[in-house]
């Protein structure tokens, strides 16, 4: 079984408490080398898209991502609205008219929002962004895929692989960005972007998961 309109709702949600639960971390990490709003506009923008999904429910996953990336564009400033505004979008886009989002179909979308913020940011591995993230998610979904894993598997294996990639930025030096403003003062932080790409990847994982092990019990004697 994939992943329904009930899972990207409840993905979204996930989404919205962690970024509420995990503001002033990535505050913080903004303040380092950034502009110190990524964490305020990252919860602002997944609670504006949270009140969106109550006044329109969507119909179908890709309706959930796609209402998400139009929240985000106009809610959320910086750098980040357009470029997680585009990857919600792509990711819509590659999930077309499927109510049932298996394996194959979740690594294209993840794919698709891969290649969307690479267009939109221009940045590359390396370079101390939320592609530093993205990459390693996308190849450990495609591996997860080709082994035959499910998609709440798949998007487990996509998440730990985010979280690594995050790590992965600290000692890097920021080549993209208001960070590569700061040259080697950038090297000893986190980049927030792949840290909260990270989060939000883990937040589809878990609900993911939530929606396996639901479908896996017993249903409630009448």
């Amino acid at each position: 079984m994939g992943l329904d309109t009930a899972w990207a709702v409840a993905f979204l949600h996930a989404a919205a408490l962690s970024m509420a639960e995990h503001r002033d971390e990535l505050i913080a990490l903004d303040r380092a080398i950034g502009d110190s709003d990524h964490g305020e506009n990252m919860d602002r923008g997944f609670e504006a898209v949270v009140a969106k999904l109550g006044d329109t429910p969507p119909e179908s996953p890709a309706a959930a991502l796609k209402l998400t990336a139009m929240v985000l564009m106009s809610k959320v400033g910086g750098a980040a609205g357009p470029l997680y505004g585009t990857a919600f979008l792509r990711a819509a886009t590659a999930l077309g008219e499927t109510a049932d989002v298996g394996p194959d179909v979740l690594v294209s979308a993840l794919q698709a929002a891969l290649d969307g913020v690479v267009a939109r940011g221009k940045a590359e591995a390396g370079d101390k962004t939320m592609v530093d993230a993205w990459i390693p998610a996308v190849a450990a979904a495609r591996d997860a895929a080709t082994a035959g894993e499910p998609a709440a598997a798949v998007l487990a294996a996509a998440a730990s692989a985010a979280a690594a990639g995050a790590a992965a930025t600290e000692p890097m030096l920021a080549r993209k960005g208001r960070a590569s403003y700061l040259g080697e003062r950038s090297v000893g932080h986190r980049d927030p972007g792949a840290q909260s790409s990270a989060l939000l990847l883990l937040a589809a994982a878990q609900a993911a998961s939530q929606q396996d092990s639901h479908a896996g019990s017993p249903e409630s004697p009448r």
